[in-house]
């Protein structure tokens, strides 16, 4: 049995990692800190063109059609390098739109997205903060020639540079899933201040937000399943994030292990670090392998493909906030300062960890389909 990459895919790596050490550094990371939109257009148009932005989505769209296997590798190229912007918000919406949305929904956003000329975001969470789409609470009412939405999302990602959000609401026949553009009446977006400077959130409050018929994204009360599926997809693509986050993080602390001395000796060669640096590693490796088995089980349908997601973001949300808060103590005093990179790779991996449902979460979900 191979493991390993195949060509292609290390070549995807590869080449997205050279990419983004020179279009992507530190530098521009924190440059776009205090930019009021946080992201980088020219940026966003280079990933366009490099296909990144039509990865997964289909070939007559002008994507790629490749699968969570390949995305994985992107979005771990993207956490290393803590990337800015609604790179992973977009592919999950366009996702969706892809499966279950009509001929003319597709046409409408998907080569756009394709293009780099739409960006796009997902509205998971409600007053509750539960991931569970059977605890949505935003409601939908029927009105004459379309549809009004009530209710509050929270922590919604990049929705203030989002040209459509993907919202879920209760209908009367159950879940159902909406299109909505940032012009809509009744629609207000109020940014929220995160760990992560790096990222952008919002609360989007609805307030009988009016919507034409064809907002409706597939059908009502079929929502449920759909939503499950990309909140599995969702829980790869941070493991995958916060896996970059924490290889950065033993890279670095590596590196700084050869070259920082204590008396007159590299601090690697004493014990007490080298086996801290070999435990980080250990995480490392023990995520990788977690994250790629449940990219792989998507792609595959595999028989656990419902469960490798939650077993990973479970791991991988623990294994990287170790990773990275190990890399602060091999650093010493150096690592908790602003000037050093260190604390821009911490932060994302800690703001992922609750995102798409934390460790606790994903056990829960682990415990009920072992005990099915």
């Amino acid at each position: 049995m191979d493991f390993s990459f195949s060509p292609d895919q290390q070549l995807l790596r590869n080449s997205a990692r050279a990419f983004l050490d020179e279009h992507c550094p530190p530098a521009l990371v924190r440059s776009l800190i205090d930019d009021p939109r946080g992201e980088s257009d020219g940026l966003w148009k280079e990933m366009a063109q490099l296909g990144w932005l039509g990865l997964s989505l289909p070939e007559e769209a002008g994507g790629s059609a490749l699968g969570m296997v390949e995305t994985a590798i992107l979005l771990e190229e993207l956490g290393r390098a803590a990337c800015p912007g609604p790179y992973f918000p977009t592919v999950l919406a366009a996702t969706a739109i892809a499966e279950v949305g009509s001929a003319a929904q597709r046409t409408a956003w998907l080569p756009a997205i394709a293009a780099g000329s739409a960006r796009a975001t997902v509205a998971f969470l409600d007053a509750e903060l539960d991931w569970d789409p059977g605890e949505t609470t935003t409601r939908e009412e029927r009105r004459a020639g379309g549809f009004t939405l009530t209710g509050v999302k929270h922590f919604v990602p990049w929705a203030h540079v989002a040209d459509v959000l993907l919202v879920p609401a209760r209908a009367r026949e159950g879940l159902a899933l909406f299109l909505l553009t940032p012009s809509a009446p009744g629609l207000k977006l109020s940014p929220v201040e995160g760990i992560d400077p790096g990222a952008r959130w919002s609360t989007l409050r609805l307030d009988g937000a009016s919507l034409p018929a064809g907002a409706l994204l597939g059908e009502p009360g079929e929502a449920g399943p759909v939503l499950a599926a990309l909140l599995r997809r969702a829980a790869v693509g941070a493991a995958a994030e916060m896996l970059g986050a924490a290889r950065r993080c033993l890279d670095m602390s590596v590196a700084y292990a050869k070259v920082r001395e204590q008396f007159g000796q590299p601090i690697g060669s004493f014990q007490a670090i080298r086996h801290k640096c070999a435990e980080m590693l250990l995480e490392v490796e023990n995520s990788h392998a977690a994250t790629y088995y449940a990219a792989w089980a998507l792609d595959a349908g595999a028989e656990d493909a419902d469960l490798a997601p939650s077993v990973a973001k479970a791991y991988v949300s623990e294994a990287a906030r170790k990773v990275c808060g190990e890399a602060i103590q091999v650093h010493g005093g150096i690592g908790f300062t602003w000037e050093y990179d260190l604390h821009l790779y911490f932060k994302r991996a800690k703001a992922l960890e609750p995102m798409f449902g934390d460790a606790d979460y994903h056990r829960e979900l682990i415990t009920r389909r072992v005990a099915q």
